[in-house]
């Protein structure tokens, strides 16, 4: 049975219509207001503020602390000074992807590990033989989100001290109305915004200040569907969505690499060796894996043409899809879509897809399947650059 956060208690009376979906076991917010559209709006006009407590957290410690995580990630962390951060995948021997997140390095040298699936007995199955505490901290720390145009202002004013000298992807220690918090410069969302970690018996506190501190600019709590629209315009994976943790792939096609899913800008191999390491350099030997992940854009008159068949107006969803949609090339399967949305920032219907190497240039037209009313039509689907939104107050 899934139980509610730390900050649950002040949300709970928050969600209007009580809609709630699980997250790792707890319950998260799929929307607090009548429509996810107000939410969403206050993550690109304002500030949202949305629970993200349910990611696993753990910490690492002592003399080998740093050896352990340079032992698993593809970047470099003898590069993580205390006060930077880095989003980073890791992979088993195979080379394929077990899961992305951040990695923090605190003030005391330990780092705090961040992941969307447990990571406990691969942190600790790897620590063998070094001098290094693993802990799982995930239930000790609550966190929230603020995110959006204004979510320095509410941390701001919440916090009485400035940000604006905190760069993109960096972090620090402060305090929240009396509360020891550590504030990131990260988030999901692609738009200016920070992330809080605060300790999970002082949260309703945190959540109060926080709210109070965000009137002025008309912050409000967002849920998850508000989300899943904001990190697909901003090109970010979903796991089990956009692509399967090879640690629960069951067949070898559901397990992707690094440079399948867009992160190979993110793979160093001049650091030294690294668990996965050998694989990959023998696919880039061969030329680079056979799928890339895109983003495609929608023709909106076809879009438009296939409604207008059965005599209907021309539809967008009201929410974002995490169902995986063939796409084509040239009338051949060549692909899927992964994640798809209306855009209301951009005006677009947007999708995330993987598909052969050969389509990945930008203005490629392929074709992805659209359904109305059961009748199955296609529509064309132009590759575009990712990420879709990425405006210069996310790292100002």
């Amino acid at each position: 049975m899934s139980v509610g956060t730390a900050f649950h208690p002040k949300l709970a009376g928050l969600n209007v219509k009580q809609q709630w979906r699980e997250w790792s076991g707890f319950l998260a917010a799929s929307v607090y207001a009548d429509g996810h559209q107000i939410e969403y709006n206050a993550i690109r006009e304002s500030a949202g503020i949305i629970d993200v407590s349910p990611l696993f957290k753990y910490r690492i410690a002592g003399p080998g602390a740093e050896a352990l995580v340079d032992r698993l990630i593809t970047r470099d962390a003898t590069k993580l000074t205390p006060g930077r951060v880095v989003y980073t995948p890791w992979c088993d021997e195979a080379g394929k992807v077990i899961d992305d997140g951040t990695v923090h390095r605190l003030d005391d040298g330990s780092f705090r590990w961040t992941a969307a699936d447990p990571q406990y007995r691969w942190l600790t199955m790897n620590a063998s033989g070094l001098d290094v505490l693993v802990e799982d901290v995930s239930e000790a720390w609550a966190a929230l989100a603020v995110q959006g145009p204004r979510s320095r202002d509410v941390l701001e004013a919440a916090t009485g001290e400035s940000f604006a000298d905190l760069r993109y992807f960096r972090r620090r220690a402060s305090s929240l109305a009396g509360i020891p918090i550590d504030v990131s410069r990260t988030g999901y969302t692609g738009d200016l915004g920070y992330e809080l970690w605060i300790p999970a018996d002082r949260a309703g506190e945190a959540w109060d200040a926080l709210l109070d501190a965000g009137r002025h600019v008309s912050a409000r709590p967002a849920g998850m569907l508000a989300l899943d629209i904001a990190r697909i315009e901003a090109g970010l994976l979903l796991l089990e969505v956009d692509y399967t943790s090879s640690r629960h792939a069951l067949i070898p096609e559901q397990a992707f690499s690094p440079f399948e899913v867009g992160l190979g800008r993110l793979v160093d191999f001049e650091k030294g060796d690294f668990v996965g390491r050998r694989a990959l350099l023998a696919e880039q030997a061969r030329g680079g894996p056979a799928r890339r992940l895109v983003g495609l854009q929608l023709d909106w008159s076809e879009l438009a043409a296939l409604y207008g068949s059965q005599g209907l107006p021309p539809q967008v969803p009201g929410m974002a899809s995490r169902a995986a949609v063939p796409v084509y090339d040239g009338g051949r399967w060549a692909g899927k879509a992964t994640s798809a949305t209306w855009s209301p920032i951009l005006k677009q219907m947007i999708a995330l897809a993987s598909v052969p190497a050969r389509c990945e240039r930008p203005g490629t037209v392929l074709r992805m399947e659209w359904t109305v009313e059961a009748v199955r039509g296609t529509v064309a689907a132009t590759v575009v650059a990712l990420p879709f939104f990425d405006p210069p107050r996310k790292r100002a």
